[in-house]
């Protein structure tokens, strides 16, 4: 399914102790949009739903609906920190072509 970085497991606990109200997971999920076609997209969620897919890394919880788990099977999730910016980044296998900016790609 979906791999995690240190990295990225790291920078998820941290937002999910900062978050003002109680989190069941990170929901990633694949939408249109962006450059490419698609683009992904990351958000703290409260609740889960009954047909998302479940992954655990330790203390993260990630949460992935059944039309998005397809495109991101294989893709692993890193984040960076360096003098360009900071932000997560995503390695997707399945992506026949990629923005620049990483954030979006084609099937």
């Amino acid at each position: 399914m979906l791999n995690l970085t240190p990295s990225a497991i790291s920078a998820v606990e941290k937002f999910i102790k900062g978050a003002s109200t109680p989190v069941a997971g990170l929901r990633i999920a694949i939408s249109g949009g962006g450059c490419s076609g698609f683009q992904y997209g990351m958000t703290l969620e409260q609740n889960k739903s009954e047909d998302d897919v479940v992954v655990e890394y330790g203390a993260v919880t990630l949460l992935v609906d059944p039309l998005s788990a397809p495109m991101l099977e294989g893709v692993t999730v890193d984040f960076v920190d360096s003098l360009n910016g900071s932000g997560f980044k995503f390695d997707n296998p399945n992506a026949s072509s990629s923005c620049a900016c990483g954030s979006s790609f084609s099937a």
